[in-house]
């Protein structure tokens, strides 16, 4: 049986502390009634006592301090809200407790913005780590040692697990239901909780709202210029020319403070556009592609699905009601 510990404090997501409860539940459940023995045993984990938010038939979900963990097989860290820098400060014995577990050998999972809490418990540093698309420019600037795998809606790495956003996160405990109970398991979870197995890509969720979470002026102005420009055909050079650098400087400065290269940047705002259009207007792809500066389909189809990871006519039949309705 793989006992679990599921952290708890007073800036957690209750949603993503519950859905776990529910899914490893009714999956222990389902094996009890297929003649196998529970496969998980969930301890809500605080650095309190009182931190008893929900309440679960106790043979199932035990109520403990970090001081009474000695040994455990699982820590999963939830989701939670408030500001990362404070929500840190005041659960560091929760980060200390994580990586006090894994260097005993103790697997860790982080829910959507739980993934701040292993990145600051070091032991996401030189693995793959995805978390809610919010979040992504600001654990990239946090933490440089950790390789941050935005599309991904869950990565497995040396016992160290991380997942998409929000309910997406919940993808997550259906792979871990799978890998510790086995594929049949898994796809009886799978139906039971409405989830789709195997899915491997959140792209087609994120929102690109512009990357100007930094200091630099210079390349601020230069994204401004980009997001009034768009849709016409500026280079590399007109764009660094706002900012009076070299163009080698212009891109080195550039990536440094948005994570992107210029053209990448550039083709984030244009895609972004295009899904708006796709979203809320009649017009057809081809349209939509000129209006933001594209002239070959070939080309324009192929960086919106590396950005997106759907086709545009996928992404409008997902996301527009009047194309689901003529369907």
């Amino acid at each position: 049986m793989k006992e679990i510990a599921l952290l708890i404090h007073e800036d957690i997501n209750l949603s993503t502390i519950s859905g776990v409860l529910d899914m490893v539940r009714h999956t222990n459940r389902f094996l009890v009634e297929s003649g196998k023995t529970e496969a998980f045993r969930v301890m809500l984990v605080g650095e309190k006592i009182n931190n008893n938010l929900l309440y679960f038939p106790a043979q199932f979900t035990g109520f403990k301090t970090i001081d009474e963990i000695t040994d455990i097989d699982l820590v999963i860290a939830p989701a939670f809200y408030g500001p990362p820098d404070l929500v840190m400060r005041k659960n560091k014995k929760l980060i200390d407790f994580i990586a006090s577990m894994y260097d005993k050998g103790a697997e860790v999972a982080s829910l959507c913005f739980g993934s701040y809490f292993l990145a600051e418990a070091g032991v996401l540093d030189g693995k793959p780590c995805t978390t809610h698309w919010v979040a992504v420019d600001d654990m990239k600037r946090r933490y440089p040692k950790v390789t941050i795998l935005a599309d991904m809606v869950t990565t497995d790495k040396d016992g160290t697990y991380t997942s998409g956003g929000a309910f997406s996160s919940m993808n997550l405990v259906l792979y871990l239901i799978e890998k510790y109970c086995g594929r049949d398991v898994g796809i009886w979870a799978s139906k039971m909780f409405s989830l789709d197995i195997d899915r491997t890509s959140q792209a087609h969720f994120q929102v690109f709202e512009g990357q100007h979470q930094h200091e630099d002026q210079e390349i601020r102005r230069s994204q401004l210029f980009i997001e009034n420009n768009y849709h016409l055909p500026i280079s590399v050079e007109e764009i660094a020319g706002q900012t009076n650098m070299s163009k080698r400087n212009f891109i080195r400065r550039f990536k440094s403070a948005t994570q992107n290269t210029p053209m990448e940047y550039l083709q984030k705002v244009k895609i972004e556009s295009v899904k708006k259009g796709l979203e809320k207007t009649n017009f057809n792809v081809s349209e939509l592609m000129y209006k933001v500066g594209y002239n070959d389909l070939k080309t324009f189809r192929k960086i919106f699905k590396r950005i997106t990871g759907l086709t545009p006519q996928d992404y409008r039949n997902k996301y527009c009601r009047r194309a689901v309705l003529e369907n």
